[in-house]
């Protein structure tokens, strides 16, 4: 399986980005944000279309606008902490901008003279193309993701901290707003590189599905950071490996199958165990 130059870069890539959505989305589920990351996926979507429709490198818009949008939901919170109201507006705004823009895409834009090429670069952004990176995108997208990994792990204790108890880490001079600011790009850094692993309209689930794993394992923060993280990259190696034992079986689904069947034990064992998780057991 190794001696095939996409299944390295699909491992590279998706190892590093694996890692970055389970650190990022333990503090997400735990700082009661999981909403936020769903409407950035969407984000992300609208960015990398806007800029194919712009005739650019869908890159530029999926980074640009996913992590300014990210920004201005914090601004619209006064925690820097988007409610549902907030979130649910702007994801309902940006998904109608999606589909303007995969329209406008799809039909001014001819990839090979009868929109074949426009639908397939639609495709990737909706569901992935891990199999499609080149060497050079796959170490670009393992670099950005280890920094952000790196930077989860720097501002892990302060974030957990104002997480948990935001006006004591405010009064004990922690900078809660510009935490939360940090957060917010990270979170949207992570869906737009997650994308091209899963898709935008599966990000949520390589973020999501391992952090409510951990959460149900451990009540140790710092024990579930690392679990989440764990899960995250073993769904992805899983996944890559069974989409290539079987070539129906696109990497997307079969990675976000492993992460949901993984919370779906952890749920499953917490109610038939309860007193294993509380022991801390685990």
């Amino acid at each position: 399986m190794f001696g095939h130059p996409f299944m390295q870069h699909a491992f590279l890539a998706g190892t590093a980005v694996a890692l970055a959505a389970g650190l990022v989305g333990y503090f997400l589920v735990l700082r009661a944000q999981v909403f936020t990351a769903d409407a950035l996926s969407h984000v992300a979507f609208t960015g990398a279309l806007a800029s194919l429709a712009a005739g650019l490198d869908a890159r530029i818009g999926l980074f640009a606008i996913t992590i300014l949008v990210a920004l201005g939901m914090g601004r619209l919170d006064r925690r820097v902490r988007p409610d549902d109201v907030v979130i649910g507006g702007v994801f309902a705004w940006i998904l109608g901008l999606g589909v303007l823009f995969l329209t406008l895409y799809t039909t001014t834009r001819s990839g090979t003279g009868n929109g074949t090429g426009n639908g397939a670069a639609s495709v990737n952004v909706l569901f992935g193309s891990i199999f499609g990176l080149s060497g050079q995108r796959a170490a670009l997208t393992a670099i950005i993701a280890l920094l952000v990994s790196a930077a989860i792990l720097t501002i892990a204790r302060p974030l957990l901290f104002a997480s948990l108890d935001e006006d004591v880490a405010a009064a004990r001079g922690l900078p809660v707003r510009l935490l939360g600011y940090s957060f917010l790009a990270l979170v949207a850094i992570t869906a737009a590189e997650s994308t091209q692993v899963v898709g935008a309209l599966l990000i949520l689930g390589l973020i999501a599905a391992p952090a409510g794993a951990a959460l149900q394992l451990t009540t140790r923060p710092l024990r579930g950071l690392a679990i989440s993280a764990g899960i995250a990259v073993a769904s992805v190696w899983i996944g890559l490996t069974a989409s290539y034992a079987i070539p129906k079986l696109p990497p997307s689904s079969a990675i976000l199958t492993v992460a949901t069947l993984t919370y779906l034990t952890s749920a499953t064992t917490r109610r038939w165990w309860p007193s294993y998780r509380t022991a801390g057991g685990c």
